[in-house]
């Protein structure tokens, strides 16, 4: 799982109630107070000491489940190496920025390696699940807006960060069912179903609407290019 912030926490949680037994966290960041009410493995003295998420996340997961095999990282997904990403079997994403998402897709594309990506923003969310090669990527979707922000970083506080929008504060019940949904689609791959999302669950809380919008494959995407 790449991201342990509001997203990556509900999954986490999700992954260890459903059985995985072998995770592993990436995350660069370190707790601050704003996360706490959005972050359930997440305690005061966690940001006083401004700890690592992914640490955090990972010590909390083996208190619950003593079983459970956990690894953590707190280095950015793009400077893990180049077979980080290829020794998984399954990759979640629940990251802040389009570098890093593209960066995940590319990998996890180019070694046929499952990607369910999920987002949020506000009452907005959605998850895409990327099983190469018969569905479309991220890249795909790709476009002059989304290159122009490459590079910058989304939150709701708009502390240690490169960039943010006007404060939007995560909203925790859209961040729990896409969660959920993420989680979800990650039982169906691991147990061979074939009904998973092919391509992008969308949801909108404020307007009380869910549907899953076609996205196919770009031919002119660099992930596609035979």
């Amino acid at each position: 799982m790449i991201g342990a912030g509001a997203l990556g926490n509900e999954v986490c949680k999700n992954l260890l109630l459903s059985g995985y037994q072998k995770i592993s966290i990436v995350d660069m960041d370190k707790i601050v107070k704003s996360n706490l009410n959005r972050c359930i493995f997440f305690a005061d003295e966690d940001a006083e000491k401004s700890r690592y998420k992914a640490k955090v996340i990972a010590e909390k997961l083996v208190k619950i489940e003593p079983k459970v095999r956990v690894k953590y990282y707190t280095r950015k997904i793009e400077e893990m190496g180049e077979n980080f990403i290829s020794s998984y079997s399954m990759v979640l994403g629940c990251v802040d920025n389009v570098a890093a998402r593209l960066h995940v897709n590319a990998n996890c594309y180019a070694n046929e390696i499952p990607y369910i990506d999920g987002a949020t923003h506000g009452q907005i969310g959605k998850v895409q699940v990327i099983m190469p090669p018969h569905t479309s990527c991220l890249e795909c979707g790709m476009n002059s807006t989304h290159a122009k922000i490459l590079q910058k970083r989304f939150s709701c506080t708009g502390k240690d960060i490169l960039y943010f929008e006007p404060k939007i504060a995560a909203d925790i019940n859209t961040t729990s069912i896409i969660a959920a949904i993420q989680v979800q689609e990650a039982l169906k791959i691991t147990h061979g179903r074939q009904n998973y999302i092919k391509n992008i669950f969308y949801y909108d809380g404020s307007r009380n609407f869910f549907s899953v919008f076609e996205l196919p494959i770009n031919p002119k995407c660099p992930n596609h290019i035979s």
